[in-house]
This record gives C-alpha cells, sequence and structure tokens, in this order.
C-alpha cells in the first residue's frame, strides 16, 4: 500500500510541478523530431500526472478496503489512471481553446458617440467620456471647434491611446 500511496503523492507533486511550470517536458524533447506532437495528448505532463497519481490512489484504496492482492490493485489503478489522464487530456485541450475577445483599441473608437466632461476650447485639448469595451473611460479630446460641457460628440479620430479627436453631433 506505502508504494501505490507514493505514485499518488508523487503524481501530485508531478501535476503541481506542471502547473508551475508549464511545458517542461515539451521543452526537453522539443528538439526531437520523431516526438514533433507527441506531447499533445495522453503523454502530457497533465496528463502523466493524472495518470499516475490516480494509479497510485486508486490502488491504495483497491488494496485497503477489499481483499484483492497487488496484481489486482495495479489492474484498478491502471483503468482509473487510463481514465484519470484522458480526462485530464479533453479538459486540457477545452482549456487551451478558450479565446477571449480582442483588446480594445484607439481605433475602436471612431464613430462611436460620447459627451464632453471639460468644455473643449478652440486651441487646445478637454476631455470626453466614451464607453471602450463597454466601460466608461476619459480621454483627452481636441475639436475644430469650442465645445461646451454636456455637448454631445462623435471620435473622428485617433490621435493617441489617451486622446481623440471629436465634432459635434448635428441634430
Amino acid at each position: 500500500m506505502t508504494l501505490f500511496l507514493g505514485l499518488g503523492i508523487a503524481g501530485l507533486v508531478v501535476l503541481l510541478l506542471a502547473l508551475i511550470f508549464d511545458g517542461l517536458l515539451e521543452a526537453v524533447f522539443g528538439g526531437f523530431s520523431a516526438l514533433e506532437g507527441l506531447f499533445d495528448g495522453l503523454l502530457s505532463l497533465p496528463a502523466v500526472a493524472g495518470f499516475t497519481a490516480m494509479l497510485g490512489f486508486a490502488g491504495a484504496i483497491t488494496l485497503g478496503t477489499t481483499g484483492f492482492g497487488a496484481g489486482a490493485a495495479t489492474g484498478v489503478g491502471i483503468v482509473a489512471g487510463l481514465v484519470a489522464g484522458w480526462l485530464t487530456m479533453r479538459f486540457t485541450r477545452v482549456l487551451m481553446r478558450d479565446q477571449t475577445d480582442a483588446t480594445p483599441r484607439g481605433e475602436d473608437l471612431i464613430g462611436s458617440a460620447g459627451s464632453v466632461v471639460t468644455a473643449i476650447p478652440a486651441e487646445g485639448y478637454g476631455e470626453v467620456l466614451l464607453r471602450l469595451g463597454g466601460q466608461p473611460v476619459k480621454y483627452a479630446a481636441k475639436s475644430a471647434t469650442p465645445l461646451a460641457r454636456g455637448a454631445d460628440v462623435w471620435v473622428e479620430a485617433s490621435l493617441s491611446s489617451t486622446s481623440v479627436a471629436v465634432r459635434p453631433v448635428e441634430r
């Protein structure tokens, strides 16, 4: 039973190391072209760690709770380990495919509406409140005509990452 518990604990340690040092096994064997793509599936470090941990813990549980010998406990551990390794591989693939939306850029502001929060003089900058990615964001703004506080504006151009050129909304 000690051997099975040791395998289970070793599997958990390897899994923890796989989380901390992501891609370690792939980097070690990355130079071998014959092994290309092999570590994307069942031989990925998280899958091997899941297999080893489940082999150890399932074997220890089987050995401790039933009257079966070490051979039967090993068989049960291998089956449970294969299932855990396969589930780990599938879960890892799902997490790796998770994509986020593109980061909003200044160009995304062009054509959006906002309002002046600090008056914009004829020469110089004021401030406008715009929505970027659904969040209100305050930008420095320049306009060809002076605009009072509270005026509705359209963004004509993105001057920099923190400033825009605006024009009044004509009604």
